[in-house]
């Protein structure tokens, strides 16, 4: 009797489109289902998305998942730091990269990051944004960039405001040149909410940046590539974020926690909703955009009594450079901003020269609207808020 060998195992690159006219992504139940299966069959999911019932919206998507392999090179700039390490997490679990490259001038964070991520597709590169050479270097065979380098640090950029200058403003300048240069076909920087109507250096130094990569649309002329930037606010559990540090003192037996100001306030997204946020607008944007999630605001006195409820607070007046609440739209974008679903879109206030695209509608067919004149986005005027449970969720999902 012969016994014939077991055909070995390929997992397939699947794409998932489904249609409805009045349903969101995130009720997309039949979607959803199917990328279950797609997952438990152990093929990877290379893309899902919900389109409307409008046979050239679907002809496009069906066309571009067919011109693009989804076998994607990738590079993130500042790749050791928390954003980083997630979407690497992420892209490696979800998607099969041919290749992933960290790019960042910290060796041991790269040799930290290499003894956790052992992916054949990981690279570490040496450098800094600051170096064009070196970037190019880099950059060379990378389809997307994600430009995650950057100094953040609010008080630190006060008292050190040339080095954040050449990192932030001279650094984003040099991605752009870089990926011009090599051919790159599309990259998003990360941005903040303190870029919008900034009162700090650091915020000053972000806006400068999302000005940089919006121009470079226009003079990329007639090359592939394309730029856009996702700006949102304050990440939980991520390095710098102020939940780490309440929850050292809460566990080193402090009386009291110290809050800057009993009424500010601020944006709250876990470093997963980024980074999932950053991947879906690979796929909505056309270039020059600004995307700008729908995410929930808190008071910091809140946050520090959700997280320790027994303890006090002490007021330590606000820091250099810092702001009552933060701003993601201000009111002079407004004439220019959109509203979809789960988030906004502001869009180029200049003319490009070489493309005139409709913002209104994204490259995954999904519409927005204009928002009323003198509309705002702002931390304290928020219609989403955050309360003690969905914080504490939000803390042990960033785990």
């Amino acid at each position: 009797m012969s016994h014939k060998a077991p055909k070995p195992f390929y997992p397939l690159n699947i794409a998932i489109l489904t249609v409805s006219d009045t349903r969101t992504l995130a009720e997309d139940t039949s979607g959803q289902y199917l990328e279950d299966a797609v997952r438990a069959a152990g093929h990877h999911l290379a893309a899902r998305t919900l389109l409307t019932d409008d046979k050239y919206h679907i002809r496009a998507q069906v066309a571009a998942w067919i011109a693009d392999t989804n076998i994607q090179v990738v590079l993130i700039t500042g790749g050791t730091g928390s954003f980083g390490k997630k979407y690497t997490e992420i892209l490696l679990s979800k998607f099969k990269p041919k290749r992933l490259v960290i790019y960042s001038r910290d060796e041991l964070k790269q040799y930290e990051m290499a003894q956790v991520f052992k992916d054949p597709a990981m690279r570490f590169f040496i450098g800094d944004v600051r170096d064009e050479k070196r970037l190019m270097t880099a950059m060379n065979g990378i389809d997307y960039v994600i430009h995650a380098a950057a100094m953040k640090h609010v008080p630190i950029a006060e008292y050190n405001p040339m080095e954040c200058i050449k990192t932030n403003i001279n650094g984003a300048q040099n991605v752009i040149d870089a990926a011009l240069e090599c051919g790159v076909s599309k990259v998003i920087a990360l941005s903040t909410d303190k870029a919008c109507n900034p009162v700090n250096l650091y915020g000053a130094t972000k806006l400068a940046s999302d000005k940089l990569f919006v121009a470079a649309n226009n003079i990329a002329g007639s090359k592939k590539t394309r730029f856009s930037v996702v700006r949102y606010g304050n990440v939980v559990g991520s390095r710098g974020s102020v939940v780490p540090l309440f929850k050292k003192l809460i566990a080193e037996g402090a009386k009291e926690l110290p809050i800057t100001h009993a009424d500010m306030t601020r944006f709250w997204i876990t470093l997963e909703q980024g980074v999932n946020f950053v991947l879906k607008n690979f796929e909505r944007m056309k270039g020059g955009e600004i995307f700008i999630p729908k995410i929930p605001s808190m008071t910091m006195i809140e946050l520090a009594r959700s997280m320790a409820p027994r303890l006090g607070v002490k007021i330590i007046g606000i820091r250099p450079g810092e702001k009552m609440h933060e701003v993601m739209v201000g009111k002079d974008d407004a004439h220019l901003t959109y509203e979809f679903d789960d988030h906004y879109v502001i869009s180029p206030s200049i003319k490009f020269t070489s493309k005139d695209d409709d913002f209104s509608i994204n490259a995954l067919g999904e519409k927005g609207r204009l928002v009323e004149e003198n509309f705002e986005y702002s931390s304290d005027k928020n219609k989403i808020w955050l309360g003690k449970d969905g914080l504490l969720e939000m803390i042990e999902a960033s785990k």
